[in-house]
């Protein structure tokens, strides 16, 4: 599973995006970026993050580490923000932390070429996991010691928003246009069979193992590891 810590203080909202994540102190003397359950996506944005954050992470991907938060309302007894009070108050359990990187920055890509083998990676795996937020209006990548990092992965995996249908879109393409990353990925004939050929069943099977039981609200790990098994299987149909 996870690994679990505890939240001992909340230290602020981020503003950023809809889903009014938090930064806060846990009793690893760790901090985090806490996605929080309440929030309007609800748990599943939750198994996204650890599906695709995890698999990426295995995949030799740079993302922060990810660990189950444990959380008491009380922390937030004195945040003013009514908004957020009712964040934390609908959140109270297991949330989803990513390892807070101080100072890091928002990928700005005039500004930081990204190598051609990365970049090409970066773009399978998001082909992979249908991700829509990897745009350069929203780039979800931050820049941290000069180093790329791949974060916020909840608008991934949507094809189970709607599990009814989730066997006919299994094998969907990959709009990858406006892709951030784009540019730069011009090993992506070489790089993203490579990639595709490592997500295998068993890999897979690793990674849908690591969502708390009490975030699958609607579909079963095997829904899960039985669409995403046969999305790996015929990468020819995903991968730009």
């Amino acid at each position: 599973m996870l690994r679990e810590v505890t939240a001992i203080r909340y230290v602020t909202p981020l503003r950023e995006g809809g889903s009014l994540p938090g930064v806060v102190e846990a009793d690893d003397l760790g901090t985090y970026v806490v996605k929080f359950r309440g929030a309007g996506q609800g748990s599943k944005a939750l198994v996204a993050e650890v599906i695709a954050g995890e698999l990426a992470r295995r995949l030799g991907l740079p993302v922060p580490e990810l660990a189950r938060v444990e959380l008491d309302p009380v922390v937030a007894r004195a945040e003013p923000d009514e908004e957020v009070q009712e964040l934390i108050k609908a959140s109270a359990g297991g949330n989803l932390g990513m390892d807070f990187l101080p100072g890091a920055l928002g990928y700005d890509p005039n500004a930081h070429p990204v190598e051609a083998a990365l970049a090409s990676r970066v773009l399978a795996f998001d082909a992979f996991v249908e991700n829509v937020d990897r745009s350069w209006r929203n780039p979800n990548l931050l820049v941290w010691h000069g180093d790329l990092w791949l974060i916020d992965h909840g608008a991934t995996l949507y094809f189970h928003h709607n599990w009814a249908r989730a066997q006919s879109v299994r094998h969907r393409a990959y709009r990858w246009d406006d892709h951030v990353l784009k540019p730069y990925a011009t090993q992506l004939s070489t790089e993203g069979p490579a990639l595709a050929a490592r997500i295998t069943p068993d890999l897979l099977a690793e990674v849908v193992a690591l969502v708390p039981e009490d975030w699958l609200d609607d579909g079963d790990r095997n829904a899960y590891l039985d669409h995403l098994a046969g999305r790996a299987a015929q990468p020819e149909a995903w991968l730009p």
